[in-house]
């Protein structure tokens, strides 16, 4: 069915960033640290976001060993300068693939089959994998990409304030999972935990009521109560801020739901 004229068809570029031979490495020719693992996935995450964010893309860290971001504007070459980044700066090589579709979890598919296709994740033979073709600028639009912010309800008042630190994230980790779930199985739409009691998705073309049934499944199903601010634009970069200022918009308002081009 073609969407209303107020909600166009997305557009959204992602990559998949995965780490070579990771899983045989932590353990040659011993086991490594577990702390020295961790602050290495920490380090690599930070300066994944940061270069990619520095070309107006947004990075998420999924399982770290593996890194999902949003790469709209990013041709092949400058997926290359992160693979070469990563070589220059860490023990291991990043290979990377990418795909443009109308479903970010359609691309994301594309994306994750170009890599496995190449060999598996733990192939010591496969290393700096690059495989894509760039969404190109006769295609782009200004409403290419579809960024939804969405924060639980007095998360302090009803969690951080009266329960121990444990049992809040329990119940952050439970409103996460239940969107994520629901936004892949029902929207073919991507979400990703930030910090705080926040969840950065990167959506198909939803509208409103796509968004308050989301947020209702959500309260239905692990009672926690969420709002969202929703943004589009050329870039995740873009998109992003936009949704944030929606994001103000609700908690000045009261509202659920607010959304950048009404």
């Amino acid at each position: 069915m073609t969407p209303p004229l107020s909600t166009p068809v997305t557009n959204t570029q992602v990559s998949l960033l995965q780490i070579d031979n990771y899983g045989p490495w932590t353990t040659t020719p011993e086991p490594r640290r577990e702390v020295d693992l961790q602050t290495l996935q920490s380090r690599l995450y930070a300066d994944i976001s940061q270069l990619v964010g520095n070309m107006d893309g947004y990075a998420f860290f999924a399982r770290f060993d593996n890194m999902v971001a949003i790469t709209n504007g990013l041709d092949r070459a400058a997926h290359a300068c992160i693979q070469n980044s990563v070589g220059n700066r860490y023990p291991v090589t990043a290979s990377m693939s990418f795909a443009a579709r109308s479903s970010p979890v359609e691309a994301l598919g594309v994306a994750s089959r170009r890599l496995q296709e190449a060999g598996s994740a733990q192939d010591s033979t496969r290393q700096q994998i690059l495989r894509g073709e760039p969404l190109g600028e006769a295609d782009r639009t200004d409403h290419d990409v579809q960024i939804a912010h969405f924060d639980v309800n007095d998360a302090t008042g009803k969690y951080t304030d009266e329960l121990n630190e444990f049992d809040t994230f329990i119940h952050i980790e439970h409103g996460y999972a239940e969107l994520m779930r629901y936004l892949r199985k029902a929207h073919d739409s991507l979400a990703f935990f930030v910090g705080g009691d926040n969840v950065i998705a990167v959506c198909s073309a939803m509208d409103s009521a796509a968004y308050r049934d989301t947020i209702d499944q959500v309260r239905e199903a692990v009672d926690v109560d969420l709002k969202v601010g929703v943004g589009r634009a050329r870039t995740a970069q873009a998109a992003g801020m936009s949704a944030k200022h929606e994001l103000e918009r609700c908690r000045a308002d009261g509202s659920r739901v607010e959304l950048g081009w009404e």
